[in-house]
């Protein structure tokens, strides 16, 4: 095991990333060059060795610095799940790998879509460890908040996959919430670490923002679920703690994804939510989905997404599945949002954040 010290002047030319927020640098002091055994979530530094897809690398503050050839980056093993980018899985060596995600996630490619360039190629350099050499990962930052009662709305957004309005849905919601009074928190439970969509929730006025790099995952591809649901209680209890009067929450990609499938089909997750929205792209989606989380006993409230862009294909959803379809406006008025965190519908309970 070869360490070479993280002094200041080293740290101060290496590119942070936005997993990599919450790390307190104070702790960092060591690089394990040669680096073996690597886990997801492990803290490494990276140069930079071509471009590729990925010209910018997302900082904490939520800038998107270029990149250049011989940087050096602050990033994340992890693996990644994006049909219409990456898959990829995490790294468990010093070496060549591949810039997977902007928000700082390194891994191995699988597939790619057939549109993308070819990954930005990066070489981690070594395992980043504290005082102690002791490495460092996500998990040891995390958001661990004692268990609270819980008394307050959780609607979640979910969808048939990607980019099929998950994000401007939940965010729309925030917004009504927001306008309506509400002291609105919006937590992501699955996904890859990236900033856009909690900044998004910020901008819509959530008064916190948190998703699942706050519980200490670089993304929770290949996760388990009681992780992710132990890490979504951490989450809640900070929300409640931070004042929080109701909670949007999104889940991440399709419900044919493993992680997501898993995690509306857990207890853990179902018995706290006063409903769910769901997002779709047209309305033979919409009717899949919404039977498939009625099935699994969740109360469907609405369907959203980008099907709401196309008039006629929101009467067909609204036929198909006897449920209102909101657009974005809908769900930013807050008569609207009131109505769907309907405290009538509120979970009551203690949570165990242990």
């Amino acid at each position: 095991m070869t360490m070479k010290a993280l002094d200041a002047g080293r740290l101060f030319g290496v590119k942070p990333s936005f997993t990599a927020r919450r790390v307190d640098l104070a702790r960092v002091a060591w690089l394990e060059e040669d680096a073996t055994g690597l886990r997801a979530g492990d803290l490494v530094i990276a140069t930079v060795t071509g471009l590729g897809h990925h010209t910018n690398i997302e900082r904490p503050d939520g800038r998107r610095a270029k990149l250049f050839t011989g940087d050096e980056i602050l990033v994340a093993c992890g693996a990644r799940y994006a049909p219409d980018q990456f898959e990829a899985h995490a790294p468990t060596a010093s070496g060549p790998a591949q810039l997977v995600a902007a928000g700082g996630i390194v891994g191995h490619v699988r597939h790619a879509h057939t549109r993308m360039k070819d990954a930005t190629e990066v070489v981690i350099l070594g395992a980043v460890c504290d005082h102690a050499y002791q490495r460092l990962n996500l998990v040891d930052f995390a958001v661990r908040t004692d268990e609270c009662a819980v008394h307050v709305p959780i609607v979640a957004v979910c969808g048939t996959a990607m980019n099929s309005g998950k994000t401007h849905t939940a965010a729309s919601l925030v917004r009504g919430l927001a306008l309506a009074g509400r002291q609105v928190a919006a937590i992501k439970v699955t996904g890859t670490g990236a900033g856009g969509d909690l900044w998004f929730f910020r901008d819509a006025g959530a008064c916190l923002i948190r998703d699942f790099t706050d519980a200490g995952f670089a993304t929770t591809y290949g996760a388990s679920v009681d992780g992710i649901l132990r890490g979504f209680r951490h989450l809640l209890a900070d929300a409640v703690a931070a004042g929080a009067d109701a909670i949007v929450v999104e889940v991440a990609d399709g419900l044919h994804q493993a992680e997501t499938a898993e995690v509306l089909s857990a207890d853990g997750l179902r018995t706290m939510l006063s409903g769910v929205i769901f997002a779709a792209s047209d309305a033979m989606g919409a009717e899949a989905g919404v039977a498939w989380l009625q099935r699994a006993g969740h109360k469907v409230l609405a369907v959203s997404g980008c099907l709401t862009c196309s008039p006629l294909a929101m009467q067909e959803a609204e036929a198909a599945v006897g449920l209102p379809c909101l657009t974005a406006d809908d769900l930013s008025h807050p008569v609207m949002a009131a109505s769907l965190a309907d405290p009538a519908a509120v979970w009551t309970g203690v949570m165990s954040a242990a």
